[in-house]
C-alpha cells in the first residue's frame, strides 16, 4: 500500500433528491462507501478493524432537505482519470445520489467537513407567504443574537450574529437563506423557521428546503466553491 504522500484526493460532487433526501447522515455515509466498492476504484482504506474507506463528507444535511451541491472526498491509491471516476462513480450511484463532478484538490486542504462553511438554502413555500411579516420575524431573531432550542432531550444555542449571514426572495413563495457554520454550531433552515413561528404567532406554511450553494469563506468574506481545484 502506498504511504500517505503517495495517495490522491478525489473531490466529488453530487446531489440529494426525491425520497433520498429522507436518509440520514450516516445512512449516505454507508450508501457511498457501497457504491464506492461497486464502481472499482482503487480506494485507500484505514488500518482500523474495520478496514473502512478513507472518505470525507462535507456537513450534514438535515434530513428531509434535498441538496444540489454535497461533497465527499475520497482517497485512492493510483490517480484514475477525472472522466473515467466520474462514469464509474455514476454507474454504481442511485439517481438521487449521483455525483455530476469530480476532480482532484490538494492533499494538503483542511478537511472537508470544516473547509466548506458557508451555504446557500432554497425555502419554496407550498402556499402563499406574508413576506413582509416574515422578514419582520427573522429580523427581531437576528437582533436578540441567540436562537436556543431542543434538539432531542438537548438544548442547543445557535448565535445568529455568526450563523445567520442574510436572506432574500429569489420569487414570492421561495426565501433564500445564507447561513455559516462555526466550530459553535450550525443553523438549520427548519430551526430558524420554527423560531419565527413563535415571534409571528402562528405557524408557516409547509414548505420545502433544499441547500443550492456551499463555499469556503475566506479571512475577507470572499467565497470559493468547493470545486475549485485551484483553492489551497
Amino acid at each position: 500500500m502506498p504511504g500517505r504522500e503517495q495517495l490522491h484526493r478525489l473531490r466529488v460532487e453530487y446531489g440529494k433528491d426525491g425520497r433520498l433526501a429522507y436518509l440520514g447522515h450516516l445512512e449516505v455515509i454507508n450508501t457511498m462507501g457501497r457504491c464506492i466498492r461497486r464502481s472499482g476504484l482503487p480506494f485507500s482504506v484505514g488500518n482500523g478493524f474495520a478496514r473502512r474507506i478513507r472518505l470525507q463528507f462535507s456537513q450534514a444535511l438535515p434530513v428531509g432537505a434535498s441538496s444540489r451541491c454535497e461533497y465527499y472526498d475520497l482517497l485512492l491509491t493510483d490517480r484514475v482519470n477525472e472522466g473515467e471516476a466520474l462514469v464509474r462513480l455514476r454507474g454504481a450511484t442511485p439517481a438521487g445520489l449521483a455525483p455530476v463532478w469530480c476532480g482532484y484538490v490538494p492533499r494538503e486542504l483542511p478537511a472537508i467537513e470544516a473547509w466548506l462553511t458557508r451555504s446557500a438554502w432554497e425555502v419554496s413555500f407550498s402556499r402563499g407567504v406574508d413576506r413582509d411579516a416574515l422578514d419582520g420575524a427573522l429580523r427581531q431573531l437576528r437582533d436578540r443574537g441567540s436562537l436556543e432550542y431542543m434538539r432531542g432531550e438537548k438544548r442547543k444555542v445557535v448565535d445568529l450574529g455568526q450563523t445567520l449571514v442574510g436572506w432574500d426572495w429569489d420569487e414570492p413563495g421561495v426565501l433564500t437563506l445564507q447561513t455559516r457554520a462555526t466550530n459553535q454550531a450550525s443553523l438549520r433552515p427548519a430551526v430558524l423557521l420554527s423560531a419565527t413561528q413563535g415571534v409571528l404567532g402562528r405557524e408557516v406554511p409547509p414548505y420545502s428546503v433544499c441547500r443550492v450553494g456551499l463555499w469556503h469563506e475566506g479571512v475577507d468574506g470572499s467565497l470559493v466553491e468547493g470545486l475549485d481545484t485551484r483553492s489551497g
